[in-house]
């Protein structure tokens, strides 16, 4: 109800203002006029007609010239001062100051014979406005806020804000006269106070004993919508050089888990600006140590300050190093900017890491080597000397070594026969010898003769007798053969290195030179002897590479030679050689098997008594022969072990 009542006296007081005014205007000119008139009873020269032919004067000279034409006092107030182009014939000096009064706005105030001119002040001026009623509604319940202002004063609306919610709204003294405008309905508090500062052109800072405090923006601010779709604050400033097509960039920060992070949008901006806006925002000192040329282009998002100088500075000559909170900043090469750090490699050497350094890396730094330690040490740029650092731990990793296990089997399949008839004399033979599984019996003198007697005795055929040291042998063997492990080697090499394995046997060959020495009477020959070496070799090489699950990729190279047989005339062995060359990928400890290598041998030997030997069935008699049959398959079992 005393809503009601209020709002229909406000309307009624803005309809009636208007007529009052006008009717204030009408009684002051009459007013003006009444006292005229009672002064002329005293001062005859109101009513005496004057000529006044003065114009383009000032309101003080007019007013002098009509009193001295009209023989009256008049005062003027000092803040008039306009011009007057007013020419008058036979007026009375009262209707002449009745008319200034009324065009000029001016006053008339009676002081006994003196009339003293004075600008008029409309009393309603005066008059306090009306107070308007804020429309501003704020919920404990969920904490929302909702505004519908057109230009109210932000004092005001900071006051009634503060006392709805009781929440600490401050407005600074510069912006007291500040009016505000904006429509926000149930908006969260924080989000509707920072749309009302989007809206009218300020921004809103909330402190840290929980204030917001109203500000203006400083010089190049501006308030914009970030990333996270929040109002914000940044920085604008355009490109040192005038005709730079880059346009207006933009930096500012934010606070992000407790730490200010900055943003920046650039193109084509002097580097140095840069480095002055972001120090600005992040509020850190610093101190620049040579002029910082140069452009650049980048676009970030809610990085830190170091890193932002980093990503400012690389590719330059400048740098950074903070000490005690104190960022310097310039070339790479003054005083006091160049940083050391040892860097202790754990799991790698340091030949192999400085070869790995990309060149470009190592310009602009020095590394100097502690073989002792397995230590380098860098000096240089600090930003320079970290990025070699997080490539060198990136590279300092634990190399797994591969344990290679091999086993060789040869898979014989032979038989070797050997028959004969031996006879002889010697002082030391015995009879003895194996009957099973194979024959192999020498018979001596004694054994003999007492087969010779029985012979006789039971024909009538006398053999006779051998001499007391005649042996005779008698051989019928078969031999078969079926496996053969020839080598079980392990080796041993770091990823990516291959392993080699070799062992074998040496031979020598003569190779005979003969040189003719000519001569008139006798040519003479002398012959001269080089022994040849050659080899019979079992080599393997492996290159073994792990993966990152755990498979491991090997190269395997395998070679055999084995000598087939030892000429004793001198002449070089002849050799049987195998070679086979794969690559495959299997699990870490799979054993894996490469076969198929096969070979086979043939040899027969015998000795016996000239042409006799040769005679189909004597030769049986007068002969010892051997025959061996051979088929040979070599099987290679490799199995990987990784161990990091």
């Amino acid at each position: 109800m005393y809503k009601t009542f209020t709002r229909s006296v406000l309307i009624a007081f803005l309809y009636l203002v208007p007529f009052c005014s006008k009717a204030q205007q009408v009684d002051r000119i009459g007013v003006i006029q009444q006292n005229l008139q009672n002064l002329s009873a005293k001062v005859p020269g109101l009513n005496q007609k004057v000529r006044l032919m003065v114009t383009g004067v000032s309101i003080k000279d007019y007013l002098n010239a009509l009193s001295q034409s009209s023989n009256l006092s008049i005062s003027s107030d000092p803040g008039l001062n306009f011009p007057v182009f007013d020419t008058f014939n036979d007026v009375s000096a009262s209707n002449i100051l009745l008319l200034l009064a009324k065009k000029y706005n001016l006053d008339l105030t009676i002081v006994g014979n003196i009339i003293y001119v004075t600008p008029y002040q409309d009393p309603n001026q005066l008059l306090k406005p009306a107070v308007k009623e804020l429309k501003i509604q704020y919920s404990r319940l969920d904490n929302t806020l909702s505004l519908d202002l057109a230009n109210d004063s932000l004092v005001a609306v900071s006051r009634k804000i503060t006392q709805l919610s009781g929440i600490n709204v401050v407005v600074p003294v510069q912006m007291q006269g500040k009016m505000v405008s904006g429509f926000i309905a149930a908006a969260q508090f924080d989000k509707a106070l920072g749309s009302l500062a989007f809206t009218n052109g300020i921004k809103v800072t909330k402190t840290d004993d929980g204030f917001y405090l109203f500000q203006t923006l400083e010089e190049n601010e501006e308030v914009y919508v970030n990333g996270d779709k929040r109002t914000s604050v940044r920085k604008n400033f355009r490109p040192q050089a005038p005709g730079n097509s880059g346009g207006a960039s933009g930096i500012f920060s934010r606070m992000v888990g407790g730490q200010k992070l900055l943003s920046a949008d650039a193109v084509n901006a002097p580097i140095a600006d840069l480095v002055k806006y972001a120090s600005q925002e992040t509020n850190k000192s610093y101190s620049i140590y040579s002029d910082l040329k140069g452009t650049i282009t980048l676009h970030v998002n809610d990085i830190t300050y170091e890193t932002f100088l980093t990503l400012l500075f690389k590719s330059t000559d400048y740098t950074f190093h903070a000490e005690e909170g104190i960022y310097i900043i310039g070339d790479r090469k003054l005083e006091g900017l160049r940083a050391f750090k040892p860097i202790h490699v754990q799991n790698r050497s340091i030949d192999t890491i400085i070869n790995m350094i990309p060149a470009e890396w190592k310009r602009g730094i020095e590394i100097k080597e502690f073989r002792e330690q397995n230590t380098l040490l860098l000096s240089g740029s600090g930003a320079q000397i970290k990025e070699v650092e997080d490539f060198i731990k990136r590279l300092d990793v634990l190399v797994p070594v591969v344990t290679i296990e091999v086993m060789m089997i040869d898979i014989h399949n032979s038989r070797t026969v050997s028959t004969g008839i031996s006879a002889g004399i010697s002082d030391s033979v015995r009879t003895g010898g194996t009957v099973l599984p194979g024959i192999n019996y020498t018979f001596g003198a004694k054994s003999i003769n007492s087969f010779l007697n029985s012979i006789s005795r039971s024909t009538s055929v006398n053999l006779g007798h051998v001499t007391p040291n005649f042996y005779l042998s008698l051989q019928a063997l078969e031999a078969n053969e079926n496996v053969n492990i020839r080598s079980v080697p392990k080796l041993s090499a770091m990823n990516g290195h291959p392993a080699t394995f070799s062992i074998g046997k040496k031979a020598y060959y003569r190779n005979r030179t003969q040189n003719v020495i000519p001569s008139l009477g006798n040519p003479s020959s002398i012959f001269t002897d080089n022994y040849q070496e050659v080899k019979a070799d079992l080599s393997i090489k492996v290159d073994a590479v792990v993966s990152g699950d755990d498979e491991v990729t090997l190269k395997i190279k395998v070679s055999m030679a084995d000598f087939t047989s030892i000429p004793s005339d001198g002449s070089p062995p002849p050799q049987a050689i195998s070679e086979f060359e794969t690559s495959l990928r299997v699990h870490n400890e799979d054993m894996i098997m490469l076969g198929g290598i096969e070979r086979t041998e043939n040899s027969e030997s015998g000795s016996g008594i000239p042409f006799l030997s040769r005679i189909p069935v004597l030769k049986w008699i007068f002969s010892s022969r051997s025959r061996t049959n051979a088929k040979v398959v070599t099987v290679l079992f490799i199995k990987p072990i990784v161990k990091r």
